[in-house]
């Protein structure tokens, strides 16, 4: 089979701790060029811009845009317009009306768009949504809590507009949340804490209610010392199942049944494979749906300036 070569538009932490290796642990794909005007990786031609590259480089096939979000529309449309099928880290754009105009050109060009939720990919989540499937669920509780200086040092970026602040790991949990829950919820309910020196809250916290009414809790924090508790509890009329270490163990009830090394990205980056052999387009808007009616909503509160 063909290898698809794909170029990486962005070469920050993300790329260097996640992208790279999930890239050479999937055989169609193969890494040719990358895009940043500052930052090179060893041993791949590298240039200063997405045009540059693609100029450069016609047979690339894709390419992944690692950028901070507020970049990431203007890069993608690039692509798009040159025929290249495209990967969005997550969140896959500053607002949903840039979302929704990547789609709409992805359409007319033909070309593949994928919005990549990687905590969906957790080992765990597949069968905690079949185990979900048909069950009557009475309450859930996500606490989502990290240390912003471990996970993310020295990015300015993540406390400006469109950073996103918390909801940048927050809605790593959203994503999970409605990939497995079987029917569709809406906030009621959000109050944001949001440091005096940043446009982006450092903590959440939002209640959601499903169509059914059961209650969604939601607990994010970037004050949390390490190590970081990423977990999901939903009470059903069968049980309790526990969504836990970002999704790599699984319980039922407080017995484990399954837990697994993290391999969110390989799977992430099969999926794209997956996607540009049969020309399909997979953008799922919820998550940042849930994080813009949050913001729009929610109550703000002002909290200590945030210092590295």
């Amino acid at each position: 089979m063909q290898s698809i070569e794909i170029g990486l538009v962005g070469v920050g932490k993300i790329v260097r701790d996640q992208h790279l290796a999930a890239i050479d642990a999937v055989d169609e794909l193969r890494l040719v060029a990358t895009a940043d005007p500052v930052a090179r990786l060893d041993g791949v031609p590298g240039y200063d811009s997405l045009p540059a590259m693609l100029d450069a480089r016609p047979e690339l096939m894709a390419v992944a845009i690692c950028t901070p979000t507020h970049l990431r529309y203007s890069q993608a449309r690039i692509a798009l317009e040159r025929g290249k099928s495209v990967l969005l880290e997550k969140p896959p754009g500053a607002t949903l009306s840039e979302v929704e105009d990547l789609v709409a050109l992805a359409e007319r060009q033909g070309c593949t768009l994928f919005a990549a939720w990687h905590s969906r990919f957790a080992p765990a989540v597949g069968q905690a949504r079949e185990w979900l499937r048909e069950q009557r669920i009475r309450r859930v509780e996500i606490d989502w809590r990290e240390d912003v200086r471990v996970w993310h040092p020295g990015q300015a970026w993540i406390w400006e507009p469109g950073g996103m602040g918390v909801f940048d790991p927050g809605i790593n949990a959203l994503s999970i949340a409605t990939e497995i829950l079987p029917r569709a919820f809406f906030l009621r309910d959000a109050q944001l804490w949001v440091p005096s020196n940043c446009q982006a809250p450092i903590a959440a916290a939002l209640t959601f209610s499903d169509a059914e009414g059961a209650p969604i809790v939601a607990d994010f924090d970037f004050r949390q010392p390490s190590p970081p508790i990423w977990s999901i509890h939903v009470e059903t009329e069968a049980g309790r199942l526990s969504l836990l270490q970002g999704g790599c163990r699984l319980e039922i009830d407080g017995r484990c049944v399954l837990v697994a090394e993290e391999r969110e990205y390989p799977g992430l980056y099969a999926r794209f494979a997956e996607l540009i052999r049969d020309r399909q387009r997979d953008v799922d808007l919820a998550p940042l749906r849930h994080v813009a009616d949050a913001c729009l909503a929610a109550r703000r509160e002002a909290v200590e300036a945030f210092v590295e």
